[in-house]
């Protein structure tokens, strides 16, 4: 195939079309920039398919929070639904460990609670109107999403209510009567709720990904299927080499999300990028009693979420290699209780399993990299990826056009790493 197929040098190539590579190619082709889309599967297959698909208000505290050091105990014995680890990972990479937990203090975390809300927000306001846009408007409800226990937790409820108040982000607090109100057709099992009131969720991830796709498309953008080998600085350009073929542009933008490091390894720049890896399997809800929202069960440390093809229960996290073998215990442990509280049938299709890239800090890295220009960072969204996916990409293409994001990224600079 002849060098730059793609119809010459472009202005961007985005590799990546999970959620955040897809809306950096929308919001460049907005800004008038040719863009080409590059993946090697279709978009919206990876990490984007598989999460819970709730566009969450509320998830501006990190997973490595002070409240991380009362539960470590539980988690030494390897056996809680909220936390799996390997520990022959957990030895490879121990200085991660370190940086992660050292994050988990008061000082650290409001000021990583106020940048990722200021993501958040803006984000928040192009996937609605994004997916209008992109004629998937039917996928979207704006239901909330429940957070609840089992246990009298009306004490961390408020607290956490009282948190998310001082930004602004409106929740109501319930008891066991109110949460059966707003879902009439779940078992009793819950004394205390919180209803994140500003939160919407989808009924499929990866259609509303694949929908922002062929809107980009529709508006003059490029997607192509292949392998990535490389990315090779050339001059003021660069050269991207595919498994069948080359790409010239001006500007590169790295959204591989789990896959980001190893591009980058071979240009001196090492990531410091860890997996939580996270699993789900759906089921045949019962038309007749249907959950009408995503509900988080605290306790439990699963979500389960009504989506296209039936209910979908998440798992919490498993902390080892990108690419080792699968381990459903997680999964096992947690469809039981799900299966408590909502009536579903068998499960549709197998058991699914992916790996959300996180960084010590639990922020993503958004912009330029540090040495070489035309090089841009996008990826290290853990667990709110699809949440925080289009104000990321947005935010990437403001910058290649030498404008301003919508939100201040300085708490996002690769340079905090690289």
């Amino acid at each position: 195939m002849p060098e730059n197929f793609a119809g010459g040098t472009k202005d961007v190539i985005v590799l990546g079309a999970g959620i955040v590579g897809v809306s950096a190619s929308i919001a460049a082709r907005q800004q008038g920039l040719s863009v080409v889309l590059v993946d090697r599967r279709e978009p919206g297959s990876e990490t984007s398919y598989g999460n819970a698909g709730v566009l969450s208000s509320g998830s501006i505290l990190p997973l490595n929070k002070p409240s991380l050091w009362n539960a470590l105990p539980h988690y030494l014995a390897n056996r809680h639904a909220a936390l799996r680890w390997d520990p022959s990972w957990t030895l490879r990479n121990i200085g991660w460990v370190a940086r992660f937990l050292a994050n988990a203090r008061t000082s650290r975390t409001r000021p990583r609670a106020s940048a990722l809300h200021g993501l958040i927000r803006a984000s928040l306001e192009l996937h609605r109107e994004w997916i209008v846009k992109a004629h998937a408007a039917h996928r979207i409800r704006e239901t909330g999403w429940l957070k609840v226990w089992r246990s009298d937790a009306v004490e961390a409820a408020k607290q956490e209510q009282a948190f998310l108040a001082e930004y602004g982000i409106e929740s109501e607090l319930l008891d066991r009567r109110a949460i059966s109100a707003l879902e009439p057709d779940i078992m009793p099992v819950y004394r205390v709720g919180l209803l994140h009131t500003q939160t919407a969720s989808v009924d499929s991830p990866g259609a509303v990904v694949k929908a922002y796709a062929r809107m980009f498309a529709d508006a003059g953008g490029e997607i192509h299927r292949s392998e990535i080998k490389s990315i090779t600085p050339e001059g003021d350009r660069w050269r991207v080499t595919l498994s069948d073929g080359t790409m010239t542009a001006r500007h590169v933008v790295v959204a591989l999300g789990p896959w980001s490091a190893d591009l980058l390894r071979p240009l001196g720049y090492r990531v410091p990028l860890a997996f939580e890896r996270g699993y789900h399997r759906e089921f045949k809800p019962n038309p007749a009693r249907p959950l009408r929202r995503p509900i988080h069960d605290a306790e439990g440390s699963f979500l389960m979420t009504p989506m296209e093809q039936g209910i979908r229960v998440t798992t919490g996290v498993e902390l080892t290699d990108r690419d080792a073998p699968s381990s459903f215990a997680q999964l096992e442990a947690v469809v039981p209780l799900a299966h408590g509280v909502v009536e579903f049938g068998e499960a549709v299709g197998e058991p699914w399993r992916g790996s959300r890239p996180t960084l010590p800090d639990s922020l993503p890295v958004i912009g330029p990299a540090p040495v070489h220009p035309g090089l841009w960072l996008a990826f290290g969204n853990q667990h709110i990826g699809f949440t925080t996916g289009p104000a990321t990409g947005a935010a990437i293409a403001s910058m290649i056009a030498g404008g301003r994001p919508a939100f201040d990224v300085t708490a996002f600079s690769p340079r905090r790493y690289l």
